[in-house]
């Protein structure tokens, strides 16, 4: 009888589409609208996961599947003028500490979730830190809600009808 291997930590995507999952999880439990891979106008940037809270605020989840992803990954500043809040989503083997202290931080428990159950098993996850706000100018929160709206209402008419949304998609390549 040979001894089993122990469980390899998941590659970088799948860490990321876990802790997408739990945030997600976390999104629909607190009552956030969230909507993923969120393009912010006219800052070249997209957001891991934009979510319009129930008071009307906005804020964007950055997540980082890893220490080389946030080190390599500069972008995420940029989210703080296009969001209420911004928060980082992380897995519990992540190291806090190089974390900035004014952004908030979501920790997704992957260790107590075996790699076979990932696909099937959304992990558990908490706020572990508030972040600072930074309240939206009005016209950029009038813009954003609007663009928020949009997405999610054409998502949902591509998730409905999907023949559609191919035929109109062909369409205006032939345009």
């Amino acid at each position: 009888m040979s001894a089993a291997l122990p469980e390899l930590p998941p590659g970088l995507p799948e860490n990321q589409l876990a802790i997408r999952r739990a945030v997600l999880g976390l999104c629909r439990t607190m009552q956030w609208a969230a909507i993923n891979e969120f393009s912010l106008p006219n800052a070249g940037r997209r957001a891991d996961i934009m979510a319009l809270l129930p008071d009307h605020s906005l804020t964007c989840i950055e997540i980082k599947s890893g220490i080389r992803d946030f080190q390599t990954d500069q972008k995420w500043t940029d989210y703080r003028s296009w969001s209420d809040r911004l928060f980082f989503a992380v897995d519990d083997n992540f190291p806090l500490s190089l974390l900035p202290v004014d952004v908030g931080v979501i920790v997704v428990s992957l260790n107590m979730l075996p790699e076979s159950l990932r696909n099937t098993v959304v992990a558990e996850c908490a706020i572990v830190r508030e972040p600072e706000a930074h309240k939206l100018a009005p016209a950029r929160r009038r813009t954003l809600l609007h663009l928020f709206a949009t997405v999610a209402a054409n998502r949902l008419m591509s998730l409905e009808d999907p023949a559609i949304t191919a035929s109109l998609r062909a369409a205006r390549r032939t345009e």
